[in-house]
């Protein structure tokens, strides 16, 4: 079942070929977390996307309240059996069918649909793991790189470019050869005391584990955030390596070419943020 502009329905097909999210990937989206028909951090999700919509110059509806989007979410989810259970939310928001590049409205539609997942909590998983440099394609550094759009050609040709390489993820880099993020989520490194992660003006995405994370470490005497550039050359340095989204969570690097990393700071800070999601 899935809920197109607030109402169920069991037939998944409600886009055409001159839908513009399809068309010209005039569409935005967020993944959330619900467990127990909970969604995690979904204040945080709801600004997010409420600033994306007003940097597409899209027109938000008086309806879109939090509370009208928390509600549609959860409708959608206890019509698929899952308010019981643990799963992954897809939020899509796009402009309605119209025009060309040039929309003929600003209105917009919404479709809501669940996946079961298995895992409450976040748990950390120490297994191997291991990343390169996706160079084939940059990050242009910009307010639009930092949305969750439809436009995801990167990440897509850098997940295929992963897969025929035996990688299971990718470090993507901006037209300054700079690492910006994770085919999948934001990236910190560990050297030290200090925890760096890279500035939202270097075009990595503005991610929701992301910003807990920032919050949690400026409560942590022992380490210092640095909200940093980081150089390809950095990695090679650095004690621990991890990628955040709100699925996984945290997810150590154990390998970087052929520098191998501990997972000592993931697992405390996992503990913190398994906390922060209790206490939500």
């Amino acid at each position: 079942m899935i809920n197109f502009n607030g109402n169920l329905q069991d037939n998944n097909t409600v886009i055409t070929n001159s839908n513009r999210a399809y068309a010209y990937g005039d569409g935005l989206f967020e993944t959330i977390k619900a467990v127990h028909g909970k969604l995690l951090f979904f204040e945080d999700h709801y600004f997010r996307l409420m600033a994306s919509m007003r940097i597409m110059r899209m027109e938000i509806p008086m309806s879109f309240t939090l509370e009208f989007l928390q509600d549609e979410i959860l409708k959608t989810i206890k019509a698929n059996q899952l308010d019981t259970a643990t799963c992954r939310v897809k939020l899509q928001v796009h402009r309605v069918e119209g025009g060309l590049y040039e929309p003929e409205s600003n209105d917009v539609e919404f479709i809501v649909s669940v996946k079961a997942l298995d895992q409450d909590f976040y748990l950390l998983k120490e297994g191997d793991y291991e990343v390169d440099l996706f160079k084939d394609f940059y990050v242009s550094p910009s307010l639009i790189s930092t949305l969750k759009s439809n436009n995801k050609a990167l990440n897509v040709v850098g997940s295929i470019y992963a897969k025929e390489n035996k990688l299971d993820n990718c470090l993507l880099i901006n037209t300054n050869k700079s690492v910006v993020e994770a085919l999948n989520g934001n990236v910190f490194l560990v050297k030290g005391n200090t925890i760096k992660t890279p500035p939202l003006s270097d075009g990595c995405l503005k991610g929701i584990i992301r910003k807990q994370l920032i919050e949690i470490i400026n409560l942590m005497e022992e380490y210092t955030l640095e909200e940093a550039s980081i150089s390809p050359f950095e990695i090679q340095k650095a004690d621990e390596m991890f990628i955040t989204n709100v699925i996984t969570g945290i997810q150590p690097v154990s390998k970087y070419r052929k520098k191998q990393f501990a997972t000592n700071v993931a697992k405390a800070l996992l503990q913190k943020l398994n906390v922060k999601v209790r206490l939500s």
